[in-house]
């Protein structure tokens, strides 16, 4: 694994312009997908979206972009697919950066973020819910919208506190859809107030591409 400073990522790459290219990707049929050709296809393909991930305020918003531009559905939503297991408690340091003492409430949801049949991301998501509405509480609880559409009245921003990649293009091999490329780790505010740390780890299935 290789952590990478972010101040040494250098210009960050701007998000596509999600309407364009959902326009473009809804005549796109989903079976006739190909993958990364190379290791440099793929390394250049990965710097894109994680550049564009640590540039955007919204990850389910890059996503949905990237989902359309690649065609890999004809409707490039992102629906959080919820991933049953045991709680994991938010622990000392990760009350300390969302700004809450020892006894106040925070959930935990984990999902796996896809796009048709393709699964981008995996994200684990510790939450304040007295800093959310009970509409957006309820919407987390019961239903597959993804966080960053729940909590887009706020105004979000994310913090971002690293990215690890973690595969290596000198393997000599590409990576399989379901392989761990890279990991992210953020805050969200809301007016400067931390309400939400992430920590998603994203996919070999970004790197596919539809036929046109």
């Amino acid at each position: 694994m290789l952590t990478v400073g972010l101040a040494a990522l250098g210009a960050a790459v701007p998000p596509a312009d999600a309407g364009s290219a959902r326009a473009q990707a809804s005549e796109v049929a989903p079976d006739t997908s190909r993958e990364a050709q190379d290791g440099s296809e793929a390394r250049a393909l990965i710097e894109t979206l994680s550049a564009r991930l640590l540039a955007a305020p919204s990850a389910t918003a890059v996503l949905e972009a990237w989902c359309a531009e690649r065609g890999l559905s004809p409707d490039p939503r992102i629906v959080a697919v919820r991933v049953p297991g045991l709680d994991k408690p938010p622990g000392a340091a990760r009350r300390e950066r969302l700004a809450v003492g020892p006894d106040e409430p925070v959930r935990y949801r984990r999902v796996r973020l896809t796009c048709g049949t393709h699964v981008l991301s995996e994200a684990d998501n510790w939450y304040v819910p007295s800093r959310l509405t009970p509409a957006m509480n309820a919407a987390l609880d019961g239903t597959q919208a993804p966080f960053g559409h729940v909590v887009r009245p706020l105004g979000p921003s994310r913090r971002n506190r690293s990215l690890t990649m973690l595969w290596r293009p000198e393997s000599g091999r590409l990576p399989g859809p379901a392989e761990p490329l890279f990991a992210v780790e953020a805050v969200l505010t809301a007016g400067g107030v931390p309400f939400c740390e992430v920590a998603e780890t994203y996919t070999g299935a970004v790197l596919i591409q539809s036929d046109r």
